[in-house]
């Protein structure tokens, strides 16, 4: 049954919990709750630097040319703003490129979580053929030859460079960018006149009649579960990994906040807008053979609709967007 899908994805999500720790580098955003860290990967100033400079350098790639930033771009919603990225090669993936906003929330990462930290995602991108194409050995021997990274890697993690080095220092400064502070934060603490009026009409539809927080609840504005929309796909998404049927077709929910800056949406990437996003849960999905049973006609009228688009994006946008000027790369 569905509902014993949903406890067993809550209680892996509890369990890599109690790996974690709430240590914190920096305050975060209003509205967002402590960011966990691995016990094995407390964050540093010169640590998050480091895996800042890596997530920028394109020569984390086979040819030079790509890097974890062409996919995930801060100027884009830390996406990429087309359907598809686009790896060594021109290749195309075939699934959307993700935000990484809020990306230290998730018990899981990628669409079908088929990584559970963000350090055993670092590395994934790197290898894949279509991606970075670049064996994760010869990353290291790559960045080994490079003073700069050496002599940091020493610094951080006093050894020269690792793949466990290299997976600690992404995610490290990946855990950094987070999106909150966003007028719903302030209109939550008191403040009346952060939300306009037709995103607070937004706001009582998307906890209420629309019950979009069914999934996107929580202070990062998502369940950690995974969930087939009623969007029409061959990707069979989480049942690649738990083998469960209930799980065919099924996605990772993610964070709303600053959706407006990380379209084009859903794991395919074909729909543009949120307009048209709004206009899918409205209608109930497509009803395909496993489609969850929260999606269903919702009803609502087009005043209703461009209420919640308007809470979707003036409501949820963050006040601070998390902005990251690349850095100078070592030699």
């Amino acid at each position: 049954m569905k509902m014993d899908r949903y406890f067993r994805q809550w209680m892996a999500g509890v369990l890599a919990g109690c790996l974690m720790s709430a240590t914190l580098g920096a305050a975060e955003p209003a509205g967002l709750a402590a960011v966990p860290h691995p016990a094995d990967n407390a964050p540093s100033e010169d640590k998050i630097a480091l895996g800042k400079q890596l997530y920028f350098d394109p020569r984390l790639s086979a040819d030079d040319t790509i890097s974890c930033a062409s996919c995930h771009d801060p100027k884009k919603g830390w996406s990429n703003s087309e359907q598809f990225a686009t790896g060594v090669g021109g290749k195309k993936g075939g699934r959307n490129a993700p935000t990484i906003m809020n990306s230290a929330y998730y018990t899981f990462q990628f669409w079908d979580g088929r990584a559970k930290t963000l350090e055993d995602q670092a590395l994934g991108p790197i290898a894949n053929p279509i991606e970075m194409n670049m064996p994760v050995e010869k990353v290291v021997e790559k960045l080994n030859g490079i003073p700069g990274y050496k002599d940091q890697f020493q610094k951080v993690f006093a050894t020269d460079v690792t793949a466990d080095g290299l997976a600690k220092a992404i995610a490290a400064f990946e855990r950094t960018i987070l999106s909150g502070d966003a007028p719903y934060d302030k209109f939550k603490a008191g403040d009346t006149t952060a939300l306009t009026a037709e995103a607070q009409r937004g706001l009582k539809l998307f906890f209420g009649k629309a019950n979009c927080s069914a999934c996107h609840g929580g202070p990062n504005f998502s369940d950690n579960a995974f969930h087939n929309i009623g969007y029409e796909s061959t990707d069979v998404g989480r049942f690649a990994i738990s083998k469960l049927v209930g799980d065919t077709g099924a996605m990772k929910t993610p964070t709303l906040r600053d959706i407006a800056k990380s379209g084009p949406y859903f794991h395919l990437g074909e729909i543009k807008s949120l307009e048209e996003v709004v206009a899918h849960y409205n209608k109930g999905g497509n009803n395909n053979p496993h489609q969850d049973e929260e999606i269903y006609p919702l009803k609502l009228t087009d005043a209703e609709m461009a209420d919640l688009v308007t809470f979707l994006k003036e409501g949820l946008s963050s006040t601070a967007y998390p902005h990251v000027d690349p850095p100078e790369l070592p030699n």
